[in-house]
């Protein structure tokens, strides 16, 4: 079984990120001892969102082109209104997330992260959680949608808002020290 600390997860995001829904999981998953790496559109520098105006810029270490999916264990997708609503535009980022659901790679989305799982086709039949502007959105899509701080569906794991993320941390560590999940193809 793989233990955290030789687990290298990425976390994908873009400007407008929710600041403590990138921060703080990266840095949890960190302290744990797995290696976490950020990918951007462009392997540039992102700015955050935090809370209610435009907060600091934090440094990417590969761009999406840069992505190998067979390098990691888990994607976690953060939230944020701006940053899901730009990346589910691009065709790569939408791609990504199809390849680490069809690989069978843990896939952790938070807050309006789940988006991203909707653009991807990935929430047919799952139980699923989000921010609440966002659970329609992924009913349409056929989820079954609950209101609780983490959901999980075979190694999706989703969560609602910040204030769940001690929680959803725990669950992306549990999930990984569980190895892959086989499941169909997005």
């Amino acid at each position: 079984m793989p233990r955290i600390t030789d687990a290298k997860i990425l976390v994908m995001a873009t400007d407008g990120f929710e600041r403590s829904e990138l921060v703080k999981p990266r840095d949890m998953l960190r302290e744990k001892g797995a290696t976490v790496h950020v990918a951007t559109p462009d392997g540039k520098s992102i700015k955050s969102w935090d809370k209610t105006d435009w907060g600091d810029t934090h440094p990417a270490d590969l761009s999406l082109e840069d992505v190998k999916v067979d390098d990691y264990i888990a994607l976690v997708l953060p939230g944020g209104q701006i940053n899901p609503d730009i990346l589910r535009t691009n065709d790569k980022a939408v791609q990504l997330v199809k390849d680490f659901v069809s690989n069978d790679k843990i896939v952790a989305a938070i807050c309006h992260g789940p988006w991203m799982l909707v653009e991807a086709g990935v929430v047919e039949g799952r139980e699923m959680t989000s921010y609440p502007s966002i659970r329609t959105d992924l009913q349409n899509a056929g989820a079954q949608v609950v209101d609780k701080e983490v959901a999980i569906s075979n190694g999706i794991i989703t969560s609602r808002n910040p204030d769940d993320i001690p929680a959803f941390v725990d669950k992306i560590v549990e999930e990984v020290e569980e190895g892959e999940h086989q499941r169909p193809a997005a």
